[in-house]
């Protein structure tokens, strides 16, 4: 791999972070929204199951004890 000097480097990362192309505002919003209703709908999956889940192992439980 070749070593390229300080100043060179510098004038790279300026040059790659030129090109970043930010999301707008409504961009964001949008993916936030989104990852909110994923984040919720996902909370309450887990919440059903880990309730069965639970009652079924209480129900072995209580044929075991």
């Amino acid at each position: 791999m070749a070593r390229v000097s300080p100043g060179e480097f510098v004038r790279q990362v300026r040059a790659e972070t030129a090109k970043i192309v930010w999301p707008t505002r409504r961009e964001t919003l949008t993916t936030t929204i989104m990852v909110l209703i994923m984040t919720t709908i996902l909370a309450v999956f887990f919440l059903g199951v880990d309730a069965v889940l639970g009652s079924v192992v209480k129900f072995l439980l209580s044929l075991a004890g």
